[in-house]
């Protein structure tokens, strides 16, 4: 397994998941847009084997949404025209062409079978033999902005583990000894997520050992919040520690096959009322398969003939079993037809991306499948008036790649593509797909059109397996540029211009005025809300529209946000979300409760020891501070950090595994003796509770012992990076240094008598004199040495032994106290902040933020057009909104929402202060302060009369020049003014004040 290329994805489908996706053989027939996209992902997430099979030659509709194949492929096997692009997407997977007739001797040698773009009766065909030896059979297909998802897993299908959560654990506070056995927790008892009948076992419990790892067992949950086990009389006595932790239930899946399903279709859907519309195009499929059996084509793009025949096939088709006989929706089967010669992108990757999913759902276990019929629409991408609808003749064949798309918006609506400029920032794994989604459509592929692609980052192995732009060879280049190139690859006409710069106020001359106002639309594929924000502002300034998108594991959503129409983004802020908002210093220290607190103190260990003390000393070297009048709590940590980590300037490895050694011991022995000297395990406070109860957990002190791994592993990675921060050469030979640790583990360095480095427990009043001049003769003589290196934490790097300092660390403190540990990948994951992601629902949102593209370039749309979009791949929810309307505001007289700002021009000559108040009261009726930034620019009380005066005969670019600093870049077009209500008590948020220069 290649950790780092799958890193991500690991962390959504865990270790024995992948395992068998990477011993998986899949055969997939049909390499229209739809294939090729389930391809792309099966072969980016590491499946074992992908056997291809399309027998018919390339298209030019196929080249909408077809990214593998252009002109070049045409006339050519569309299966064997792709082998060798997604090939190379991934050199761990075999894929392979079938060129042969799909027999049952061939389907024999798969799990699973996917057919997309097929006949009904090679579906029916291929899947009475999937379901007849236990083969996973899924179909698939899109017309034009309808799609159809099945499947059949068979009659007894079995789900390991049904959903994405991670199974509950919770710290335990008590166990009885009784029949039952009560299971007390940590903290608030009433607040756990144990429900009743739930199965369960323990780990980490000292005393009543005999519920370690024992087979899974049910639980009750009683009124008070504790959990009743089985019989615990027999067992010795609970002491303390230990984690009880939850065993997820298997489900078992019955599926019909296709020949059943179709006249009894089970139906994914999120509404009742998504029901009838779901059936109808359930029908509309079936009557589209009798019409290209009857006249061997599809349905010609806009054709009433053809279409009113559809609407015919559907009426007369056999009524749906087991439900009320319903009328059809006439309408939505006859726009359906009309459109369902087309061959759209983002349906490809919409229904693509949902497909692969279930692919590996099939192969992994792992998550519930559909249950069995999906149907996704997006009809409301079409003009609602009739008269605005495409034309046969619009919609005709123009033997060009976009045909596909022509089919269903017509060639005026592909002019109007052509000439869009969009900004896109964030060439990560939504932005590829959403960049390779540009290139199909043809956005900014002709005219004044074009693509800025910005991204500051560089491209890292781990990035290969969700961000399919990049290939092994572009790792350590630029994102943006390796993105525009590639992109032209898809689509030798897209204007692509790649920007390495970030998007944030340090680069405002950069995307400024005249940047904006070349753009038509900008999409955020950020990953962090606080870049959202600032984005979002920016087109909320420049009245933009803004189409953003996020993921993490098998959840997303894609939503729109549109000037005027909607609601401004207002996504959390990052404090909200913030994954390192900062526990209390002494819970950390002294009293974790949580394995939360403990990967915080031990991530705090690696600042303070590796780069926070270097830095401290390199800034000491430059200035040589005089330390006797500094003041104490401010001492006190340096002299933690100053002493306790560099006391002795080391020459050796064996001097930095000495400093290892001794510092080991000085966490996990001696400073846990010194606290329970302070605190004994029997301190009882005033009102009698004991002192060590609730969330504070006893500790106990560790005996250094060579032989248990994270004993020796913490030495090894300590010893090692403080050898780098040094610039001294480590060492990996674990055997000589185990043979070096059994020498130094006899020596007075862990004698557990002497008082080694107690002095960090001193407080600011026993902080004296002489221990002043002690660190001023430390500082003194580092001060001779070379400068010191600081280290900068790296999560994604294996053999630097960061995360294994980390994960030693934190494992050894978790002993100490009794918590239960978490595992390495959990500990890499919330120390690292790293975000699970997997490529399939990276696919969908992109997918879903094209169809918002659509109706964004076509003109002027109501509210009721567009769609915010929420998704959890794992548990089979699809939900679309239409987004919330801009909420109205009022003062007095004035009106005004969310994207209103109030104009007023510079003049000529320029407006004063004075003039510009008098036109807010004059025009406005508004008597307000104005404000840059924060700032007042005049201050009505507390200024005397003659300042008040001065400032009000200022011309306000001067005024803003001179109180507030800010000189406006050249070119700056508008400068924007906060207005406050000159009333204190009335707290109106004005609209913004643009001053146009």
């Amino acid at each position: 397994m290649d950790e780092e290329l799958y890193s991500r994805q690991l962390y959504v489908l865990g270790l024995p998941a992948m395992q068998r996706i990477q011993g998986a053989k899949v055969l997939l027939s049909g390499l229209q847009g739809l294939g090729v996209e389930v391809a792309k992902n099966l072969v980016l997430m590491g499946v074992g084997s992908l056997t291809l099979h399309d027998p018919h030659p390339t298209c030019w509709s196929d080249l909408a949404a077809q990214f593998f194949l252009s002109e070049e492929n045409l006339g050519r096997s569309r299966a064997e025209a792709s082998q060798g692009p997604l090939a190379q997407l991934n050199d761990t997977v075999q894929v392979s062409v079938h060129t042969g007739d799909i027999t049952e001797d061939l389907l024999r040698h798969f799990q699973v079978v996917v057919l997309t773009a097929s006949k009904m009766e090679e579906q029916l065909k291929v899947d009475t033999l999937c379901h007849k030896h236990g083969i996973c059979f899924l179909m698939a297909d899109t017309r034009g902005l309808v799609g159809q998802l099945f499947c059949d897993f068979g009659e007894n299908f079995t789900v390991e583990d049904p959903t994405e959560a991670e199974p509950m654990t919770a710290a335990i506070q008590d166990i009885s000894q009784g029949s039952p056995g009560i299971v007390t927790l940590r903290g608030d008892t009433r607040r756990h997520s144990f429900c009743d009948g739930d199965m369960v076992t323990f780990s980490g419990i000292e005393g009543m050992v005999e519920l370690n790892s024992c087979p899974p067992q049910p639980i009750h949950l009683q009124k008070d919040g504790s959990l009743e086990i089985g019989d615990t009389t027999t067992f010795s006595r609970y002491l303390r520690g230990g984690a009880i932790i939850e065993v997820k239930k298997s489900m078992t899946v019955r599926h019909e096959p296709l020949d059943t399903a179709l006249l009894r279709p089970r139906l994914v859907t999120q509404s009742p009322r998504e029901v009838h519309r779901a059936r109808c195009l359930h029908q509309a499929f079936r009557a589209l398969h009798q019409f290209q059996q009857q006249h061997h084509r599809l349905p010609k793009p806009w054709d009433a003939v053809d279409a009113e025949t559809v609407v015919g096939l559907a009426q007369d088709l056999e009524p749906l079993k087991g439900t009320k006989e319903e009328l059809l929706d006439e309408a939505l089967l006859r726009t359906v037809a009309l459109t369902s010669a087309g061959s759209l992108s983002p349906m490809a990757a919409i229904l693509g991306g949902i497909t692969a999913q279930e692919v590996l759902k099939a192969i992994s276990r792992k998550f519930m499948p559909l249950d069995q019929w999906l149907y996704f629409d997006a009809l409301e991408c079409l003009p609602e008036d009739e008269e605005l609808l495409p034309n046969p003749v619009d919609c005709a064949p123009r033997d060009c790649r976009y045909d596909g798309q022509i089919a269903v918006f017509g060639a005026s609506f592909q002019e109007k593509l052509s000439h869009q400029h969009y900004f896109l920032v964030g060439a990560g794994a939504i932005g590829c797909e959403t960049l390779k989604g540009f290139s199909l459509v043809g956005l900014g592929a002709g005219g004044r059109g074009g693509v800025t692609v910005a991204d500051a980052d560089h491209i890292e192995r781990s990035n290969l397996s969700r961000q399919f732009l990049f290939r092994p060879q572009d790792v350590g280049r630029p994102k943006a540029e390796v993105a525009a190139e590639a992109a032209q690859g898809l689509n030798p006409d897209l204007h692509v211009t790649p920007r390495p710069h970030p998007l944030d106020p340090t680069t405002e001359h950069i995307y400024g005025d005249n940047f904006f106002s070349r753009v038509d639309g900008v999409v955020a594929a950020l990953d962090s809300f606080q870049a959202r924000h600032y984005l979002a502002a920016r087109c909320t300034h420049y009245l933009k529209p803004l189409l953003e998108a996020g993921t993490q594991g098998t959840r997303g959503s894609a939503s729109v946000f549109v000037p005027h129409v909607t609601e401004v983004y207002k996504g959390p802020s990052s404090a909200e979300v913030s994954e390192d908002a900062p526990y209390p210093v002494c819970t950390m220290r002294h009293f974790p409760s949580t394995a939360e607190h403990i990967l915080q103190w031990a991530r705090d260990e690696f600042e303070g020891l590796f780069r926070l003390s270097a830095e401290t000393i390199n800034r000491c070297q430059q200035t040589c501070p005089s330390l006797a009048d500094t003041d104490r709590l401010q001492i006190l940590p340096l002299l933690q950090q100053v002493l306790g980590v560099l006391r002795v300037r080391p020459q050796t490895w064996q001097d930095c595994v000495v400093w290892a050694l001794g510092h080991w011991q000085l966490c996990f022995h001696d400073g846990i003796r010194e606290l329970l000297r302070r605190f004994p395990p029997d301190k009882v406070l005033e009102d009698g509770t004991p002192f060590w109860s609730g969330p504070k957990q006893c500790p106990q002190p560790l005996q250094f012992d060579p032989s248990q791994d994270m004993h020796f592993l913490y030495v090894l990675a300590a010893a090692n990076l403080y050898a780098q921060m040094h610039g001294l050469p480590g060492s990996r030979d674990q055997t000589a240094l185990r043979e070096l640790l059994e020498l130094l583990s006899k020596s007075q360095l862990l004698n557990p008598n002497s008082a080694s480095n107690l002095e960090l427990a001193w407080t600011p009043a026993e902080f004296g004199p002489e221990h002043l001049r002690e660190l001023q003769k430390v500082l003194e003589v580092w001060s001779k040495g070379p400068p010191l290196k600081p280290l900068l934490f790296e999560k994604d790097g294996d053999s630097n032994f960061h995360m294994d300092f980390v994960v030693a660390a934190s494992y050894l403190r978790s002993q100490n106290y009794g918590i239960l540990p978490v595992s390495q990948a959990q500990i890499k994951q919330i120390v690292g902040q790293i975000i699970p992601a997997i490529a399939t629902s990276t696919a969908v949102v992109a997918g879903l933020l094209g169809l918002e593209l659509y109706k964004l370039v076509s003109g002027a749309r109501p509210l009721g057009a567009f769609r915010h979009s929420y998704l959890h791949l794992a548990e089979n929810h699809f939900i679309r909104l239409v987004p919330s309307a801009p909420a109205n505001q009022t003062f007095h007289h004035l009106k005004w929402t969310c994207w209103d700002r109030l104009k007023v021009p510079a003049g000529q000559p320029e407006k004063t202060l004075k003039s510009l108040l008098a036109h807010l009261e004059e025009e406005h009726g508004l008597r307000v302060r104005l404000l840059l930034r924060g700032q007042a620019l005049l201050y009505s009380a507390g200024w005397p009369a003659e300042k008040q005066s001065q400032h009000l005969h200022l011309r306000v670019t001067e005024l803003v020049q001179q109180v507030t600093g800010w000189v406006p870049e050249p070119g700056l077009r508008v400068l924007v003014l906060e207005l406050s209500c000159e009333d204190e008590d009335d707290e109106a948020a004005f609209p913004p004040l643009h001053y146009e220069l």
